[in-house]
């Protein structure tokens, strides 16, 4: 099997902006230390994903431009804020169903994510590290038909799932931080 691993980036600054703070560096190499080897890393060109990716210890393979641009996908997040949910996957699929700009962006990121691994062989693997939002949508566009209402609550910072993938993607495994 190949497998994806998506990760959230790390810690912010309090000032705001898109750089780590020096908490969020050094959460990023904690994680880092016990992760990988990756064939490819891959992050949004988000400044703060690719600080993430570097603190872990690995260089930036590839670069995607994962940040929603359709306002209809901001606009359908406000009207379901599924984050608050106690189920928020689950509460996410119901809003994917709904077949509007939301699952069009997960589903383009499922499809993201399945371009990066078909290249791969047997026992590789990719890490990519994006987003609050965009890691949730993905990973319910990766699985639709899992029970998220087990998935638990959503990405935490540094947080991910590890998913094993042939020709389609078959099993999620979450990764939380103590």
């Amino acid at each position: 099997m190949i497998t994806l691993e998506v990760r959230r980036h790390s810690l912010r600054k309090d000032t705001g902006g898109s750089q780590l703070s020096q908490a969020g560096v050094e959460l990023a190499r904690e994680v880092g230390e016990s992760i990988g080897p990756f064939a490819v890393v891959a992050t949004s060109v988000s400044p703060r994903t690719r600080e993430t990716a570097a603190a872990m210890g690995f260089a930036v393979d590839q670069e995607c431009v994962t940040l929603a641009t359709d306002p209809g996908v901001y606009a359908e997040s406000e009207q379901s804020p599924w984050w608050l949910d106690e189920h928020p996957f689950a509460a996410l699929a119901k809003v994917l169903e709904t077949g509007g700009a939301y699952h069009r962006y997960a589903h383009a990121l499922a499809a993201l994510w399945r371009d990066l691994l078909t290249p791969l062989t047997d026992g590789q693997a990719v890490l990519v590290v994006g987003h609050s939002g965009e890691l949730e949508a993905g990973l319910v566009a990766c699985l639709p038909n899992a029970d998220h209402r087990t998935w638990g609550k959503s990405l935490a910072c540094c947080e991910g799932a590890r998913l094993t993938f042939d020709t389609r993607f078959r099993t999620v495994e979450f990764l939380r931080l103590p």
